[in-house]
């Protein structure tokens, strides 16, 4: 698939995995590595080498800020993000000339350092380039985030693409405790919610109850034939 040309403003669905779709998280502590590298390299300050190293902590549920005094300029709004054990999404809004570019190779990079250095691992991680589909219909931005936050069903009910799921509760309690989603802070419950900038997407679905309904209404209607030049991995 050709990358579209990224232009400011407009808003993309961004996709890599894991290299030999090799996972990418192997424990919690990585995941949170790479939540934290979200918010660090949002920023149109160049990345130090500080920031490539594991000297600042990520703990749970809370992004520390390693720059305190610094008043950052995102390269993009990341409004909904998934890390899965191979792959990640993001649905993401650039902001600066080049930024989601410029974000994608700092977060790489540093998370490449970081995981090989951690497993004494050499080469690359990702899978080449990243994948970036244009999203630029409203029927198209009405399902991609529901579908982008239900990724992590395929972990226990792969069936919820065809529709075929068989208990809706325990799926739905099992998306309420995965941490590693933007889910959780989009139906009001906090987890990492300085990563992500919501007011976009809530003010186009409504509150976070709403999105919380129409999300839970979207697993049982699913039609991914609607978003299926959109669904990149």
């Amino acid at each position: 698939m050709k990358r579209p040309r990224l232009v400011n403003e407009q808003i993309y669905h961004i996709y890599n995995r894991g290299v030999e779709k090799r996972s990418i998280f192997l424990e919690d502590n990585d995941y949170f590595r790479f939540i934290h590298d979200l918010f660090e390299f949002n920023d149109e300050m160049p990345a130090q080498n500080i920031y490539y190293r594991n000297l600042y902590e990520v703990g749970p549920r809370k992004v520390r800020k390693s720059r305190e005094n610094h008043e950052r300029k995102l390269l993009i709004e990341i409004l909904a993000f998934c890390l899965m054990p191979n792959h990640f999404h993001l649905l993401v809004k650039q902001k600066v000339d080049n930024g989601i570019s410029k974000f994608v190779q700092k977060l790489s990079t540093g998370y490449s350092m970081y995981f090989n250095q951690k497993y004494k691992r050499v080469g690359p991680l990702f899978q080449g380039k990243f994948k970036a589909v244009l999203v630029d219909e409203e029927n198209h931005f009405i399902h991609l985030p529901f579908y982008i936050h239900l990724n992590p069903l395929d972990l226990i009910a792969p069936e919820w693409r065809n529709r075929e799921i068989e208990d809706y509760q325990k799926a739905l309690k099992f998306l309420k405790f995965y941490r590693w989603s933007s889910y959780l802070d989009y139906i009001g419950e906090k987890n990492f919610p300085s990563v992500t900038q919501r007011d976009f997407l809530l003010d186009f679905f409504g509150d976070s109850q709403n999105y919380k309904v129409q999300t839970e209404q979207w697993l049982k209607d699913i039609d991914l034939s609607a978003i299926e030049e959109l669904i990149i991995e």
